[in-house]
């Protein structure tokens, strides 16, 4: 029943979100870094909003062309000795990555929304294997066993005192660190992290990773990072898989660096620290020039095709939802995001993530009441790089949960008073 969907996430996005004084701590903190930097990125690079002009177009022809870029992007992938799979659903991925995982694996993983989405890590962990998230938002998410609350940054609402504790606890039980962190000092706190981390990298049997863009021309993959853990899970492990969302596909390796571009500028950085680009497993021609495949990093490359909604989401008439870049910008803008952090969702987060949860995850039942605590002002259109309008997208998920009789009780007794206000008065 909607109203008790609606009592479980009001009570969620309040006790958690609202009422947290951490959280507010930690977003005061982040929101005020997070738009002088991007102040300072397209003060420094004006020619990136022209730019995403160009990408909005990039992504508009992409999405109405995702059946034709699905295929030559496999195509292209198998060419380059690599293995390209196509999940429709969620349950498909998770077979795949099932037959290729398999059980008793020490598994590396990198950043990725699109995994968060099928909750792989869990699902892995499930079947036996050992996995850690080597991006330190999300390795100190998995430590704390909650979900990331933010797109870019997933412990955006951890203050630096409660990370202090919980690395201090692991790291202890560990053997890493004999005395507790000191919760100023966040350089330390890295330092520790490093030193867990990368024994991991080398002894993994696998690495997983997403992508921000991939090219259908020459099965390329973008992964734009600033830590270094992308690419030495993708690069240390003997086997690399790749799970990417089909919106990601673009036509050619030059509209790729445009997206990936634009991107890392909206997410506030002058210039990451690193742009990864996988198109195969590793290969050498250094001896008489015949080509062999798997020198120094993986020796096998899986790729698998995540649509799990996007489709229906581009036949439903929310094809702007899938122009998302996942640059954070709107989250930050957001005045409901400001007090209640990734709480104002359910697996994605924000005006936009009502969107994609009511076709990817949770179904349009329970993404009805984060549709209604959008306020609809439009800030995050406005900063958007691609002027995705997300307004309008939630008034339209609005009147498809109306259909459905998914409308909150407070929003259905409010109506009921304007009508019989509106009566009274004629």
């Amino acid at each position: 029943m909607i109203d008790d969907v609606v009592k479980e996430y009001t009570e969620r996005i309040i006790e958690y979100g609202a009422k947290s004084e951490k959280v507010r701590i930690a977003l005061s903190r982040a929101i005020k870094a997070f738009e002088n930097n991007r102040r300072n990125a397209l003060g420094m690079f004006p020619q990136s909003i022209d730019t995403a002009k160009e990408v909005r177009k990039i992504k508009e022809y992409s999405i109405e062309h995702m059946d034709e870029l699905i295929k030559k992007a496999c195509e292209s992938i198998e060419r380059n000795h690599g293995h390209c799979y196509y999940a429709k659903t969620k349950e498909e991925a998770l077979q795949i990555f099932k037959d290729l995982v398999g059980s008793g694996k020490l598994i590396v993983k990198s950043k990725s929304l699109t995994s968060e989405e099928i909750h792989l890590r869990e699902f892995l962990e499930e079947l036996g294997n050992e996995v850690y998230e080597t991006d330190l938002g999300e390795f100190i998410v998995q430590l704390m066993g909650t979900r990331p609350t933010h797109i870019l940054a997933p412990a955006i609402n951890v203050p630096r005192e409660d990370v202090a504790k919980v690395l201090s606890k692991f790291m202890k039980e560990k053997g890493i660190i004999e005395e507790d962190l000191d919760e100023q000092d966040i350089p330390k706190m890295v330092e520790t992290v490093r030193k867990f981390l990368r024994d991991k990298y080398f002894k993994a049997d696998i690495g997983i990773n997403g992508a921000n863009a991939l090219a259908a021309d020459t099965g390329t993959m973008f992964i734009i990072e600033n830590e270094g853990n992308a690419r030495l899970s993708i690069g240390a492990p003997p086997v690399q898989i790749a799970i990417v969302g089909v919106e990601k596909i673009v036509p050619t390796i030059e509209d790729a660096f445009k997206v990936t571009e634009v991107t890392w500028r909206y997410a506030n950085y002058t210039v990451p620290a690193y742009v990864n680009l996988i198109s195969g497993p590793s290969k050498t021609g250094d001896i008489e020039k015949v080509i062999t495949y798997g020198a120094h990093g993986p020796k096998e490359l899986h790729v698998i095709l995540l649509d799990n909604g996007r489709t229906k989401m581009h036949e439903s008439g929310y094809n702007e939802a899938l122009y998302c870049l996942r640059c954070g910008t709107c989250l930050y803008e957001c005045p409901i995001y400001a007090v209640t952090a990734g709480f104002f969702g359910q697996q994605y987060m924000g005006g936009i993530g009502a969107i994609w949860d009511a076709f990817t995850t949770v179904g349009l039942e329970k993404a009805s009441p984060i549709a209604y605590t959008c306020v609809r002002c439009g800030k995050c259109k406005v900063m958007c790089p691609l002027n995705i309008d997300i307004p309008d997208m939630i008034a339209k998920l609005r009147n498809d949960a109306r259909k459905q009789g998914y409308v909150p009780k407070v929003v259905r007794d409010f109506a009921k008073d304007i009508e019989e206000f509106v009566k009274e008065q004629k």
